[in-house]
């Protein structure tokens, strides 16, 4: 229960610090994930003799088109949620520029969809009505992409390294003055022993 909590709680404070274009992306987003729980196509099957038609949604006929649309809606809301946490990292173009791209990215897969329908098992498949408020769904996505673009919300700053700590150089502790003058017991000194030589 507590780690449910703290998952809305950080969602919260997300949001909170989300920009209001930054919400508007997210927000389109969540209606293109909405959109595939609606009707997408419309299948048709042989029962008891006739025909009979029903209507499945994304998931239901899931394939790479609905994958690849279903990573879009993911990586937009990782992308904002990371920005409203403050992390920071840069994207080529900018997050507008990436958000504007996947848009159009989702826009093209449904397209392709409408071109390259989903087997049906012998019979023609349909397109339902939840499929065209996808599209819109992805125009939006890519609007508010531009809109984020435009406004260009500062990003968080890189994480910097800290810098490597400075190698510690121990020192030797220098000699008392006088201690490498002073002879040993039982040596004799410079002078002391060229006066001797010289005597000799």
């Amino acid at each position: 229960m507590d780690v449910v909590r703290g998952a809305v709680g950080r969602l919260r404070r997300a949001w909170r610090a989300l920009a209001a274009e930054q919400r508007m992306a997210a927000v389109a987003a969540i209606v293109l994930f909405a959109t595939m729980l609606l009707p997408w196509y419309t299948l048709q099957r042989v029962a008891r003799g006739h025909i009979e038609t029903h209507d499945v949604s994304a998931f239901g006929v899931f394939s790479f088109v609905e994958a690849a649309v279903l990573l879009v809606v993911l990586a937009t809301l990782l992308l904002l949620f990371a920005r409203g946490e403050g992390r920071g990292f840069h994207l080529p173009g900018g997050d507008g520029s990436v958000v504007f791209a996947a848009g159009l990215w989702a826009g093209f897969l449904l397209f392709f969809r409408v071109i390259d329908r989903p087997p049906g098992g012998g019979y023609p498949v349909g397109i339902a009505w939840g499929f065209f408020v996808a599209f819109i769904a992805a125009g939006f996505l890519a609007y508010a992409g531009a809109r984020l673009r435009a406004a260009h919300p500062p990003e968080p700053p890189l994480p910097t390294e800290p810098p490597p700590p400075e190698p510690t150089i121990r020192r030797r502790r220098p000699p008392a003055r006088g201690d490498d003058e002073r002879p040993m017991p039982g040596q004799m000194s410079f002078d002391e022993a060229e006066t001797q030589r010289l005597r000799e």
